[in-house]
C-alpha cells in the first residue's frame, strides 16, 4: 500500500520541544544544536534585512498557505513512515538506547574501498546541497565536543585517523557516537593502534564459544605516537597471536571484533543439535520461566442477528436496476481531479445504462456469434487506474449483469513490475483471455514498436477491451440482462499477495457479496442517499466493499479521492467531508496522519457532520497513535470521539470486525497495554505504560452481524485458545470468501477449518475461515488484533511481529535517517530457524558514519525492546527497493532480491554471532584409545588393517636395459651411443608447430658442454648445489640432465647434487599471469606451512622412480607422451626432464603459458600426434574447460579427435577435483574423449608420486562420504545425492614399489579399512630428507623416518601429511588380487580446527562459490579462531555487499560455522601457484598486512 509516499515534517512547536532532548541524549553537538535551531526557526520567521547568507536558499522562501510547493518541501524532508508513529514507543526506544550508552559497544566498522563509498552515495540521485554542509555537521577543528562527519558522502580515512590521533584526547570519550555504540573516534583509533597485543600467545582466544570474561576495551596508550599505516609497502608491523608480523590496521579491527564477541551474551540457550550422523536432531528446550496461558478455554463469540429489512434487494444487480430506474438522477459517484475539483458525477441512471451496455458488448461483441469469447461464468480481468473509479464501477457492474466474473488487478506499468509475474500466474490459472480497461489506461500501457501491447512477463495472451461508451454498440431494445436472486455462483475474485509473493484469487459468491453488504449496512447504520468520502483503493478490500458495493445497495453518494490528489493535498479528504457534509469517511491511519501535518494551513474545518470515520487498517496495532493524535487535534473542530471506528478485514474473511458508531460519547473505546515479552510467547499480560517493551492496542469493535468468531492456535491442530492466549481469529459466516480459485488443497486449510475444544470435538458442524489476523476477544466481546500471520516471525520459538520491529527501528534517532520511512522487515530461514532481516532505504546525503551509527543503535534498540537479535541489517540507496503499485514496499520481492544477491545494498551489518544460538555442540575430544586397542578391535570385528601396495619392482621380469646403470647421465650416454638419432623431446610453440626437437645425441652433447663449463668456470666441487633458472624449454633439459654429474666428466660417481629450479618470466608477466605467475621459488621445492622447503632425492631413488613410472605407464621408445604442466617441482619435473631419458619415449612438451594465447594448443597436439597418454595440471584443465567451452563444434570441424587418448592424468598434490574433471570429460566427450580416461595422480613432499593411473587395472572409482562425519575424522559411506554427501574420487593406482598404510597421526597406530588417518608411504623412491641449513632434525626424522607405534614397528615410513583412507573394492587388479583404492581427503596443514572439528578449506570454498553467480574464486583461513572468507567478485563493485549475507548463510547452513570476516576482492587477488593450488597462507599474510586492497571487508558481529 501507499502508506509511505506522502511526506511532511511534524509541527514546528513539537520540533522545538524535542530539541533540548536531542541535546541531552547526546545526539547533537552544542554547535550543531545552535545551527540546527537557527535553521529550523529561520524557515518560519520573516527574514530581517542582511540575513545570514549561510542559510540555504530554499529555507528562506516565505511560506504561502496556498502554494502546493509546501507539500513538496515537506515530502522531500524524508520523514519516517507514520503508520508506526508512537510517541510512547519512541520514548521507550530512546530510554533503551540510553541504557546501552553505559556499556560501550565496540563494533568494528567495515572497510570499504573509496570508489565504492562515492559510487553508492552518488548513485542515481541528485546530490544533497553541500554548499552549506550537512545539516548535523559538527565542528571538525578539534572542538572537544565535535563528532567529525564527512559531508562529501565519502570517508577520508587518513583524515579521520589523523583527527583521531592529533585531536584532543577528550574527543575519544565525549564523542556521542561512540557512546551510542556507533563507530566514533575511539573505533577509528582501533584502525591505527599499533600497540595492541593478544595476551595469550600460546592459543588465541576462542571467540566461538561462550565465555564469561569481560571485554577488553581497546584504549590508546597515553603519549604514544602511532604512525598512519599506508595502504601498501612497509605497513607498520605488529606481533600478533601467531607471532606473524602484520599491519596493525586489519588485526586491530579483528582484535576489536574478538573483544566484542568475547563479551558475555545472554545465557546460552540449550538448543544444540545432537550430531549423530543418522539424523541431525535439534533439541529445542523451552525456557522454564516463559509465561504460559492460564485462562479458561475461550467461548466462540456470536455477532448480533443479521436483521431482515423488508426493502433489501434480492441481489446487488437488482438494487442497481431499482435505483437506476426509479432515481436515475441520484448521484452515485463523484470523481476528483488533481486540483480537488469534481471531475465527473456518475448518476445511478448512467451507471445502470452503461453497465448494461458493457454487459451486452462483453457477451455479444467479442468473438463470433457461434463462438463468443466470453460466456457467463467466465473470468475477465479489470485493469483500471486509481484515478478512474467511475470507469471501474461501470465495468464491474457490467460484469455482474453479464454474469461474468471480474478479477480486478493493478495497472502494469512496465513489463517487469515487482510481483507482475505472479499476477500473470493468477490470470492464467483463472483462464482469463479478456482484459477490460479504460481509454486513457489503454493508451498509457507500454507498447511495442508496432503499437501492440506486449505480453507481460508470465501473463496469458489477452484481448484488451476498452469499456468507454463511445466504443460500444448499443444493446437492442429487446435485450435485457438476466437479473436473478443472489446464489452460490462466483460474483468476483479479489487478488491477495501472500508472504512468499505468490498471488491467490479469493472467490466471493453472489450470496456472500449480498450478505456482506447487508452486514456492513447494519453494522454501520447506512441509510439511503448518505454521502461517503472514500480515500481507499476502490478495487479491493474496504474501499471496494464500502465505496463500490454497499454504497449501491443503499443508493449512497460516494466522493472518491484519488491517491494522486492526496499526494498534492493531504487535506483534500477533510475538505470534501466539510464541503459535502459527508456522514461517513473511509481512510487509513496514514491519511489521518497527513491531515494532521497539513491542517494548520486550513482555517474553517468542521467535522461535526461525520458520524463514522472508518479506519481501514485498524488491524495494524500501530494505527492507534494516529487515531489518538487525530482526535486530539480535531476534537476542537467538531470531531467526536465515538466517530472513529477502526475495522479489521482480510481478503479471505472480508470484514472481520468493525467498531460501531454509537451515540453515547461516555463509552470509551477499548484499549490494552500488553507486555511485548508476553506476546512473543503468545500470552496476554497487561502491563503498565511505564515499561519499555509494551504494545498499546485498540479494539476493532465487535464481531460482524450474523457471524461467529473464535481464536485458534496459529500452528498445528486448530484448537481453541484460552482467554489469555493470542491466536488466529477465525470466522464462520455467509459473508466471506469461499475458496482460493483453483487451489483445492490451500482452500481446505484456510476456508474449511473446524475449531476443536480441549476435549477434541469440533465446536460446530459449520466450517470456519482463517482470517490471517492474530489477536484475541477481550471483555465485552471487543475484538483486538495484534498483528498478521503474514508478518509473524518465529525466532527460537518466540513470535515477533514485523510491524513491531519496523516501529522500533523507525523510532531510533535520527528518525529522519530512513528515507521516507521506507523499511522492510522479514525473516529468512537459516540453519533450522528464522532469522530477522531489516532492509531500509537511507537518505541520499547520509555518510558512512551516519549509517553505521544508526545501524548499531537499531540493533541495540531491538535487542532491548524485543529481546531478539537482528541477523542482518542492510541499507540500500534511496528509491531502490521494489515498490507495490501504490508506492509501498514490495516485501516478498525485496526478500527475493536479498536471497538471490541482487539487492545491491550500500551498507550491511551481519550479526550471526549474536543470533545463531543453535549450532551443534562443539566436539569434545575423547581421550585417544591406544593403538594396540584399536588394532585388537579391528581384529575382533574382522576388519583388515588398511594397507596396500603396488606391484613388486623386484619380481617384474622385463628386459629393461636402463636398469644396468646407476645414473641417468649414464643412461643418456648409452642412448646417445645406441640410438643417436632417436627423438626424445619435441617442444611446441603457441601455434602448435615444433619450436625445437632433441635427439639422444644432441641432448648428450649439450649436457656435456654445460657440465664442462660448470666445472671450469664455476669451479664447482663435489656436492655443490646449482639453481636452474629457466623458462620451460630445452635449456632446462640440458641443465637438468647433466646437473647430475656423469662419470666420464667428473669421475665423481658418488656425488649427490640437490637441484633448485625456479623460472624467470619478464617481471611484468609475473603480475599479469595469475595461474603461472604466482608460483614461488620451487625446485624439488615445496611449501610447508607457507614456507618454501627443499627436499633431496638420491640418484638411486630417481632411477627407481623413473622405472616405476615406466612400468605403470608402459613407456618404451616407440611411445609418444604429451606433457602440459610446469616443470619446476615434483612429478612435473620428473616427467618433463628425466623420464624420457630413462624410458626412451618421445615427450611432446607444451609449456602451459602458451595456452593463455591458444587454449586449444594442448588438445590439438594430443589429437595431431595421436597421443595415447598425456599429463596436465589442474590449471591447464581449467583453462581448457573455460576457454573452449563454446568451441567444441568448431574444434570438431578442425578435425580434433581425442578418441585415442587412453590416459589423461592430472598431476596433483591434493584431493581430486571431481567437479573439474567431470566437466572436462563431459565437455570433450563429443570430441571422442572417453570419460574413463581422465584420472589424477597423488604426490607430496616425501614421495613425488604415490599413485598414478596406469594403462592396466580398473578405472578410478568414486565414493560418497558424509561431510559431517569427516569433521569428526570418521568415514561414513552414503548414497549419491544424500544430504551432506561429498564425492571422493580415487587418486589413481598405487605405483610399483610403493607400500601404503593408514596411521593415526597422533598415536601413530595403524588403522582399519575405511578409517580416516594419515597416509604413510614406504618406497624406494621416497625423498631422502629436507635440504636444511637449520638442522631441525626432529622434523626431518618425523617426516621421513617414522615407525608405527604398534604392529609392524620395523618398517621405516615417510609421512605424507595427507588425510585419507584405503578401501578394498570388489574390482580386480592386473595381478588378480582385489583392488585397494586410496582416497585423499586433504592436507593436515591446510585443515582448520574449529569448534573442535576438522574442516578442509576446499569444502567451505566449494559451498561459497556456489552461493552467488558473481563469486569466481574463494579461499578461507582462520585468524584468532575467526573464520575469514575471501571471495573474488566478477561484477561491479556495487554487488560486493550482496555477497556478505549469502556467504554467511551458506557456511552456516552447510558447515555449521559462523563466518567472522568476509573480504570481497578483485579477480586475481587470491594467489594460485602453477599447479592450480591456492596459496592460502600467502593470502592470509597479505590480508593481515593490509595488502589486498579489498573492495569491502565485513566484520560479522
Amino acid at each position: 500500500d501507499a502508506d509511505t509516499e506522502l511526506e511532511s515534517s511534524p509541527r514546528l512547536y513539537s520540533r522545538l520541544i524535542d530539541f533540548p532532548f536531542l541535546f541531552l541524549a547526546g545526539d547533537i553537538t552544542q554547535k550543531g544544536y545552535e545551527k540546527k535551531r537557527s535553521k529550523l526557526i529561520g524557515a518560519y520567521l520573516p527574514q530581517p534585512p542582511g540575513v545570514d547568507q549561510a542559510l540555504p536558499q530554499e529555507r528562506r522562501t516565505p511560506v504561502t498557505p496556498s502554494s502546493s510547493s509546501r507539500y513538496h518541501r515537506r515530502r522531500s524532508s524524508g520523514s519516517r513512515d507514520e503508520r508506526y508513529r508512537s510517541d510512547v514507543h519512541t520514548e521507550a526506544v530512546q530510554a533503551a538506547l540510553a541504557k546501552h550508552k553505559e556499556r560501550k559497544m565496540a563494533v568494528p566498522m567495515p572497510s570499504k574501498r573509496r570508489s565504492l563509498v562515492v559510487q553508492t552515495s552518488m548513485d542515481a540521485y541528485t546530490p544533497p546541497d553541500t554548499s552549506s554542509g550537512s545539516e548535523d555537521e559538527g565542528s571538525v577543528q578539534g572542538d572537544s565536543q565535535g563528532t567529525p562527519t564527512s559531508s562529501q558522502g565519502s570517508i577520508n580515512m587518513e583524515h579521520w585517523i589523523s583527527q583521531a590521533i592529533h585531536g584532543s584526547t577528550t574527543s575519544t570519550t565525549s564523542s556521542s557516537s561512540t557512546q551510542s555504540g556507533g563507530s566514533g573516534a575511539a573505533h577509528r583509533l582501533a584502525d591505527v593502534m599499533a600497540q595492541t597485543h593478544i595476551e595469550n600467545h600460546s592459543a588465541p582466544p576462542d571467540v566461538t564459544t561462550y565465555t564469561s570474561e569481560h571485554s577488553i576495551q581497546v584504549e590508546r596508550p597515553q603519549g604514544s605516537t602511532a604512525r598512519v599505516a599506508p595502504k601498501y609497502g612497509n605497513a607498520e608491523l605488529m606481533e600478533t597471536g601467531d607471532g606473524v608480523p602484520v599491519s596493525s590496521r586489519v588485526s586491530a579491527k579483528i582484535q576489536q571484533l574478538v573483544n566484542t564477541l568475547k563479551r558475555p551474551k545472554r545465557p546460552p540457550l540449550r538448543e544444540f543439535f545432537v550430531d549423530d550422523f543418522e539424523e541431525l536432531l535439534e533439541v529445542q528446550q523451552p525456557d522454564p520461566n516463559q509465561p504460559k496461558p492460564e485462562g479458561a478455554q475461550m467461548l466462540a463469540m456470536r455477532g448480533e442477528q443479521l436483521g431482515v429489512v423488508t426493502n433489501w434487494p434480492p441481489s446487488l444487480e437488482a438494487a442497481l436496476q431499482r435505483w437506476g430506474t426509479i432515481s436515475p438522477k441520484a448521484p452515485c459517484l463523484t470523481t476528483m481531479d488533481t486540483n480537488g475539483k469534481p471531475l465527473y458525477i456518475l448518476t445511478y441512471g448512467k451507471l445502470w445504462t452503461r453497465s448494461m451496455k458493457v454487459a451486452y458488448n462483453i457477451l455479444h461483441k467479442l468473438g463470433t456469434k457461434q463462438e463468443p469469447m466470453v460466456r457467463p461464468g467466465d473470468r475477465v480481468t479489470l485493469v483500471f487506474p486509481n484515478n478512474d473509479p467511475a470507469a471501474f464501477m461501470v465495468a464491474f457492474y457490467g460484469c455482474l449483469l453479464a454474469e461474468v466474473v471480474p478479477v480486478p488487478i493493478e495497472v502494469p506499468l512496465t513489463r517487469k513490475d515487482a510481483g507482475s509475474q505472479q499476477i500473470g500466474f493468477l490470470l492464467g490459472s483463472c483462464g482469463v483471455t479478456v482484459a477490460l480497461t479504460s481509454d486513457a489506461c489503454h493508451k498509457g500501457l507500454p507498447k511495442s514498436p508496432t503499437g501492440e501491447i506486449p505480453q507481460f512477463k508470465g501473463w496469458p495472451k489477452l484481448l484488451w477491451f476498452v469499456t468507454e461508451s463511445k466504443h460500444l454498440s448499443k444493446p437492442p431494445r429487446d435485450w435485457f440482462p438476466h437479473i436473478k436472486d443472489a446464489n452460490n455462483d462466483t460474483a468476483y475474485i479479489e487478488y491477495k499477495t501472500c508472504k512468499d509473493g505468490s498471488v491467490l484469487g479469493v472467490t466471493v459468491t453472489r450470496i456472500a457479496l449480498l450478505t456482506h453488504c447487508q452486514a456492513l449496512t447494519q453494522a454501520c447504520g447506512y441509510t439511503e442517499a448518505e454521502t461517503i468520502v472514500n480515500v481507499l483503493d476502490f478495487k479491493k478490500d474496504v474501499g471496494l466493499w464500502h465505496g463500490i458495493l454497499t454504497s449501491v445497495m443503499n443508493m449512497m453518494h460516494v466522493i472518491s479521492i484519488p491517491y494522486s490528489l492526496m499526494k498534492v493535498n493531504p487535506l483534500s479528504w477533510i475538505q470534501k467531508v466539510c464541503q459535502y457534509k459527508a456522514k461517513v469517511a473511509c481512510v487509513k491511519s496514514r491519511d489521518m496522519h497527513w491531515a494532521l501535518v497539513a491542517h494548520r494551513d486550513q482555517r474553517d474545518i468542521n467535522l461535526s457532520s461525520l458520524r463514522m470515520l472508518i479506519v481501514a487498517d485498524g488491524a495494524n496495532p500501530w494505527s492507534i497513535s494516529s487515531c489518538d493524535a487525530f482526535l486530539n487535534v480535531f476534537q476542537s473542530k467538531g470531531l467526536r470521539q465515538e466517530v472513529i471506528c477502526p475495522c479489521a478485514s482480510s481478503p479471505e474473511a472480508l470484514t472481520v470486525a468493525i467498531r460501531r458508531p454509537t451515540d453515547d460519547s461516555n463509552q470509551p473505546p477499548g484499549r490494552g497495554v500488553l507486555s511485548m515479552h508476553g506476546l512473543t510467547y503468545g500470552v496476554i499480560r497487561v502491563d503498565s505504560e511505564e515499561k519499555l517493551s509494551v504494545l498499546t492496542v485498540q479494539d476493532v469493535g465487535l464481531v460482524m452481524p450474523g457471524a461467529i468468531m473464535c481464536s485458534v492456535k496459529p500452528d498445528g491442530i486448530p484448537q481453541l485458545c484460552k482467554t489469555d492466549e493470542i491466536g488466529e481469529l477465525c470466522v464462520c459466516a455467509i459473508a466471506t470468501g469461499t475458496s482460493y480459485y483453483g487451489l483445492s488443497g490451500m482452500t481446505k486449510n484456510t476456508f474449511e477449518v473446524f475449531p476443536m475444544t480441549s476435549s477434541g470435538g469440533p465446536i460446530t458442524e459449520y466450517p470456519f475461515i482463517r482470517t490471517g489476523l492474530l489477536g484475541f476477544i477481550g471483555p465485552g466481546g471487543l475484538v483486538f488484533v495484534i498483528g498478521k500471520m503474514d508478518g509473524l516471525m518465529v525466532v527460537s520459538g518466540r513470535r515477533h511481529n514485523a510491524d513491531d520491529i519496523v516501529a522500533t527501528a523507525l523510532a531510533v534517532e535520527p528518525m529522519k535517517f530512513v528515507y521516507r520511512g521506507r523499511i522492510a522487515v522479514f525473516s529468512v530461514s537459516v540453519l533450522h530457524d528464522e532469522r530477522i532481516v531489516i532492509v531500509a532505504e537511507q537518505r541520499p546525503d547520509s555518510t558512512e558514519e551516519d549509517s553505521f551509527q544508526w545501524m548499531s543503535r537499531v540493533l541495540q534498540a531491538i535487542d532491548s525492546i524485543h529481546q531478539v537479535g537482528v541477523y542482518c541489517l542492510a541499507l540500500v540507496p534511496a528509491n531502490t527497493l521494489p515498490k507495490t503499485p501504490l508506492g509501498g514496499i514490495h516485501l516478498s520481492e525485496t526478500k527475493q532480491l536479498f536471497l538471490e544477491g541482487s539487492l545491491h545494498p550500500c551498507n550491511v551489518l551481519m550479526c550471526p554471532h549474536t543470533c545463531v544460538t543453535n549450532l551443534p555442540k562443539p566436539r569434545q575430544k575423547q581421550p585417544e584409545i591406544g593403538p594396540a586397542s584399536v588394532m585388537v578391535g579391528n581384529l575382533v570385528s574382522g576388519k583388515r588393517i588398511a594397507q596396500a601396495s603396488g606391484r613388486d619392482l623386484g619380481q617384474i621380469e622385463d628386459n629393461d636395459q636402463a636398469r644396468k646403470f646407476l645414473f641417468l647421465s649414464e643412461v643418456l650416454q648409452w642412448r646417445a651411443q645406441t640410438t643417436p638419432d632417436h627423438v626424445l623431446y619435441t617442444l611446441l610453440n603457441c601455434r602448435g608447430t615444433i619450436a625445437n626437437s632433441l635427439t639422444c645425441v644432441q641432448l648428450h652433447k649439450r649436457a656435456e658442454k654445460i657440465a664442462v663449463m660448470l666445472m671450469e668456470r664455476g669451479h664447482l666441487q663435489d656436492g655443490d648445489h646449482v639453481a636452474l633458472v629457466y623458462p620451460p624449454g630445452k635449456e632446462q633439459l640440458f641443465a637438468s640432465c647433466l646437473e647430475l654429474p656423469c662419470e666420464p666428466l667428473t669421475k665423481l660417481v658418488q656425488a649427490v647434487f640437490s637441484i633448485f629450479i625456479c623460472f624467470l618470466y619478464p617481471v611484468t608477466d609475473l603480475k599479469t599471469r595469475r595461474s603461472w605467475g604466482m608460483s614461488r621459488l620451487r625446485g624439488l621445492v615445496d611449501h610447508f606451512n607457507g614456507f618454501a622447503v627443499v627436499f633431496q632425492m638420491s640418484h638411486a631413488a630417481t632411477s627407481a622412480f623413473c622405472r616405476s613410472i615406466k612400468l605403470q605407464c608402459e613407456l618404451y621408445p616407440s611411445r609418444e607422451v604429451a606433457i602440459c604442466l610446469d616443470p619446476y617441482c615434483g612429478l612435473g619435473f620428473v616427467l618433463w626432464c628425466l623420464c624420457s631419458v630413462y624410458s626412451g619415449h618421445q615427450s611432446i612438451l607444451i609449456p602451459p603459458s602458451e595456452l593463455e594465447t591458444n587454449p586449444a594448443l594442448w588438445l590439438l597436439a594430443v589429437s595431431q600426434y595421436k597421443v595415447r597418454d598425456t599429463f596436465c595440471s589442474y590449471s591447464v584443465m581449467e583453462l581448457c574447460t573455460k576457454g573452449l567451452g563454446s568451441q567444441t563444434e568448431s574444434l570438431k570441424a578442425r578435425g580434433l579427435d581425442l578418441s585415442r587418448v587412453r590416459t589423461c592424468v592430472v598431476v596433483a598434490e591434493e584431493r581430486p577435483r571431481i567437479a573439474l574433471t567431470q566437466s572436462f570429460s563431459k565437455l570433450f566427450k563429443d570430441l571422442g574423449l572417453h570419460p574413463r580416461a581422465v584420472s589424477t595422480s597423488l604426490g607430496c613432499r616425501v614421495n613425488l608420486a604415490i599413485c598414478l593411473q596406469g594403462t592396466s587395472g580398473p578405472d578410478p572409482t568414486t565414493v560418497y562420504v558424509d561431510m559431517r562425519a569427516l569433521r569428526h575424522d570418521r568415514v561414513r559411506l552414503v548414497e549419491r545425492g544424500s544430504p551432506h554427501s561429498l564425492p571422493l574420487m580415487e587418486s589413481g593406482k598405487i605405483l610399483p614399489g610403493v607400500r601404503i598404510i593408514i596411521a593415526n597421526p597422533e598415536t601413530k597406530g595403524p588403522l582399519g579399512d575405511s578409517h580416516l588417518g594419515e597416509i604413510w608411504v614406504h618406497s624406494t623412491h621416497n625423498a631422502s630428507g629436507y635440504f636444511t641449513i637449520y638442522g631441525d632434525e626432529s622434523l626431518q626424522s618425523d617426516h621421513f623416518n617414522s615407525r608405527l607405534s604398534f604392529g609392524d614397528t620395523q618398517t621405516i615410513w615417510a609421512r605424507t601429511g595427507y588425510l585419507g583412507f584405503l578401501r578394498r573394492t570388489e574390482l580386480t587388479d592386473a595381478n588378480g588380487e582385489r583392488h585397494d583404492a586410496l582416497y585423499v581427503v586433504g592436507a593436515l596443514d591446510e585443515a582448520m580446527e574449529l569448534r573442535g572439528m576438522r574442516y578442509h578449506p576446499i569444502d567451505i570454498e566449494t559451498s561459497v562459490i556456489r552461493a552467488h553467480k558473481s563469486i569466481t574464486e574463494c579461499a578461507v583461513f582462520t585468524w584468532t579462531n575467526l573464520l575469514v572468507v575471501v571471495v573474488e567478485l566478477d561484477g561491479s563493485e556495487q554487488e560486493a555487499l550482496d555477497l556478505v549475507p549469502l556467504v554467511t548463510n551458506v557456511v552456516l547452513e552447510e558447515h555449521y560455522l559462523i563466518v567472522g570476516v568476509v573480504v570481497v576482492v578483485d579477480i586475481g587477488v587470491i594467489p594460485i601457484n602453477s599447479r592450480g593450488e591456492k596459496q592460502r597462507m600467502h593470502l592470509r599474510d597479505g590480508f593481515l598486512a593490509d595488502q589486498l586492497d579489498p573492495i569491502y571487508v565485513a566484520y560479522n558481529m
